[in-house]
């Protein structure tokens, strides 16, 4: 083979390596654009999954965890324990926040915390609550939120009950006492890990129409689940 023609041989050689070079950092750039573009489609289905998630966790009232808020005061004056106001028989796990009226206007929390009491001796009645919030928004613990308390039938072992005073027949609550019914009801939601749809009336469990305010005007029982999940937001850690 002449000079001439091994240098051609050569230069073929070298250009047909230099092609397949060429191709092959080709073919790894278009491999590489469609990752990047999987990737690029990936984060934003995910993104937008992510965004479904959180509507979905506001729809379902909190999602799988609900904030912590502080403890209220409490005026703790526990009942004795007896067949008729506190069995002491420990409930199961809390699934709901149950909101009653006393159907006593005008009485005040420590009224109906006496009332409670007395039947231990009277055995007039099988009735009590786990809290009771008094006219001007005082809160008295009758029993352990851990024990049974006679307020919501079928859900006595798996509610806590919280008892509302009120100065008229129409059932509706003073300022302090809704007051203190939002800033308690968030804060059971937080101790037991529940949402604003586990928040119930007694109205729920029986038919009965109490807290009559609520059961007679639906739009202010929302409101005030709507207000419990704002004091939760805006309180919460």
């Amino acid at each position: 083979m002449s000079n001439n023609s091994r240098k051609r041989s050569r230069k073929s050689k070298r250009q047909r390596e230099k092609e397949i070079i060429i191709r092959t950092a080709m073919a790894g750039l278009g491999i590489l654009l469609v990752v990047l573009a999987g990737i690029a489609v990936f984060q934003h289905f995910s993104k937008s999954e992510a965004t479904s998630g959180s509507s979905l966790a506001l729809n379902n009232s909190f999602g799988n965890h609900t904030k912590q808020t502080l403890q209220p005061q409490l005026d703790v004056q526990l009942l004795t324990i007896n067949e008729y106001s506190r069995p002491g028989l420990e409930t199961d796990t809390i699934q709901g926040v149950v909101i009653h009226y006393t159907a006593n206007p005008g009485s005040t929390a420590q009224d109906n915390r006496n009332y409670f009491e007395s039947l231990k001796d009277t055995g007039n009645n099988k009735v009590s609550s786990n809290f009771i919030i008094g006219l001007e928004g005082e809160i008295i613990q009758c029993i352990p939120t851990s024990e049974i308390a006679y307020a919501s039938n079928d859900r006595n072992n798996d509610t806590v009950s919280i008892e509302c005073c009120h100065p008229d027949e129409t059932g509706e609550f003073t300022e302090a006492t809704y007051g203190s019914l939002v800033e308690l009801t968030a804060f059971l939601c937080g101790k037991f890990n529940l949402s604003t749809d586990e928040i119930i009336r007694h109205y729920d469990v029986t038919g009965k129409e109490c807290p009559r305010y609520f059961v007679d005007n639906e739009d202010k029982w929302q409101t005030f689940k709507e207000d419990v999940a704002d004091y939760i937001e805006e309180n919460g850690s």
